[in-house]
């Protein structure tokens, strides 16, 4: 989270995690949370949970509001999910890239958010990086050219 113009703040080698990215332009608040997986109810303790879809997505609302920021205004995108482990003879994998980007667009309607942009699923880890002066997002797939999202 940051409202300082000079920082990109940035989630480095996403593979079946979901970076999301949320900005209000009218008052230059930025943040990012790093989505591992879907569900807070596989977690042993009690309390908000960052890599957790239904936990760190309310939260992270909950920051930009703490600063100032409206989350009516909300830009919100999102990149990773990607299928990275293979489930052996026949496919039967767990999905979790899928499942997490499932999860993250459902914590985001919950919030009363809408999405503007995604990348998500294929094979391949991204970074992605949001530029807090501006607000844009950028993503770098692994062997691949950075595209604005």
């Amino acid at each position: 989270m940051s409202k300082s113009p000079g920082d990109v703040l940035s989630a480095l080698g996403l593979g079946s995690c979901i970076g999301l990215t949320v900005f209000d332009p009218v008052t230059k608040i930025g943040g990012m949370v790093h989505v591992m997986l879907p569900s807070s109810e596989i977690s042993t303790h009690s309390g908000p949970d960052g890599k957790y879809a239904d936990t760190a997505i309310p939260a992270l609302v909950d920051q930009v509001s703490r600063l100032g920021g409206d989350p009516s205004r909300l830009v919100c995108k999102m990149a990773g999910g990607a299928q990275m482990f293979s489930g052996g003879s026949g496919g039967g994998s767990l999905n979790i890239g899928s499942r997490n980007a499932i999860a993250v667009r459902a914590a985001l309607q919950v919030a009363g958010l809408r999405l503007k942009s995604a990348q998500t699923g294929g094979t391949f880890g991204r970074t992605v990086d949001i530029h807090i002066a501006t607000g844009l997002v950028t993503v770098r797939t692994v062997g691949g050219a950075v595209e604005e999202l």
